[in-house]
């Protein structure tokens, strides 16, 4: 067992050993951490929130503290093999900037977002009416982080949009992995994209 989560552990299976990582709202590290001690990446961090820097740092990782929307146009174009953006993408202020700035700065994106098109968020809103709490999201709608919920179809759309290339996509239903009709049956997407 990795000691990942799943959801980790699928952004984890698409750095390969050696690679050179920015993994954009890292967190306390622990994807970071995981990725050099197992597969001797080289690799840093950037975090909005003080308390996760100062965790990460404590983990012995190099990671600063900015804001994705304003502060990645200060890190060098082509400068990492992979730029890693797991479950902030909903939390950003200007998802297409920040996704334009991911395909810059790294060879390969690796980008990982809850769904907000699966079906039991659909049905809780068509039953209830109101937004609801998930796995993916255990908060109620106005303690939630988040300010751009999309589903897998609004994010294929984004990337084809801005000429991106997908190289690989892979979905999740909890711990299950989801073939088919993604879009309505997975709570969770990843993706690895290019220009």
């Amino acid at each position: 067992m990795s000691g990942l989560p799943i959801r980790l552990q699928q952004v984890a299976d698409q750095i390969p050993t050696g690679a050179s990582v920015l993994d954009v709202g890292c967190s306390d590290g622990r994807l970071l951490a995981w990725l050099r001690d197992m597969r001797q990446v080289d690799g840093r961090g950037i975090e909005i929130d003080a308390e996760r820097v100062a965790a990460a740092v404590a983990r012995g990782l190099s990671v600063v503290q900015g804001d994705a929307t304003h502060d990645l146009a200060a890190f060098p174009g082509g400068s990492v093999d992979y730029a890693v953006l797991s479950e902030t993408l909903q939390a950003m202020e200007a998802p297409h900037k920040v996704l334009a700035e991911l395909v810059r700065i790294g060879r390969r994106a690796v980008v990982a977002f809850p769904n907000f098109g699966f079906w039991r968020v659909r049905a809780h809103l068509a039953l209830h009416g109101r937004m609801p709490v998930t796995r993916s999201l255990p908060v109620s709608w106005y303690e939630s982080e988040n300010i751009h919920f999309c589903t897998i179809a609004d994010f294929k759309a984004l990337a084809t949009e801005m000429g991106l290339t997908i190289e690989r996509e892979a979905y999740l239903s909890g711990d299950q992995r989801v073939s088919s009709w993604p879009n309505l049956r997975a709570d969770h997407a990843l993706f690895v994209l290019s220009k």
